[in-house]
């Protein structure tokens, strides 16, 4: 695999940190590298938040993403989409939760734009708005094709309580779907 660069954004409160944390984890246990950063404003929650992700099969030695460089994007906040859409390179993909962010026609040609309801997914399909960050995981990962997807459940699975094991599964499951038919 060569280097997947990946950058989640949304606000505090909604998920991105642990589905950065899974990603990272995820490939370090596949033996490579993983290395996630994360950018928060001083409100814990609703600030603007923003997640690198960098799997290497190769050690990275500069924890941060470089602008330009960032192959996917995915948002759930207009706010931090504005600040940190420039990231990503020309025809990078940036997935986006349709009813909360709002690129411009210009965005739209330099980036391909796909518009997924994930809050919508995780809150009336799922049943739990708590689950979009595994809805985001399987969107991000059924488009990067960045790790194996047994792996990747797996991981997400060490990092929730087992009470909600079933919800999440639930949750990737549709979360790929969408991905799927969006492609």
């Amino acid at each position: 695999m060569s280097k997947i660069v990946m950058r989640f954004t949304g606000v505090g409160g909604q998920g991105v940190l642990l589905a950065g944390e899974i990603f990272a984890a995820a490939k370090i246990k596949e033996g490579g590298y993983g290395v996630k950063t994360a950018t928060y404003t001083s409100q814990v929650r609703g600030g603007a938040t923003v997640v690198d992700i960098q799997l290497d099969d190769n050690e990275v030695f500069y924890p941060y993403a470089i602008d330009g460089e960032i192959d996917f994007m995915l948002s759930v906040a207009d706010v931090s989409y504005q600040q940190f859409k420039g990231g990503v390179r020309e025809g990078g993909t940036i997935v986006i939760e349709p009813n909360l962010v709002h690129p411009t026609d210009e965005d739209r040609k330099k980036w391909n734009i796909v518009e997924i309801p994930i809050i919508t997914i995780a809150k009336e399909e799922v049943g739990n708005v708590i689950t979009q960050s595994v809805v985001a995981l399987a969107i991000a990962n059924t488009y990067t094709k960045a790790l194996d997807e047994e792996l990747l459940v797996e991981t997400m699975l060490s990092k929730v309580p087992a009470k909600v094991h079933e919800v999440n599964k639930v949750a990737y499951e549709l979360g790929k779907k969408y991905a799927l038919d969006s492609m």
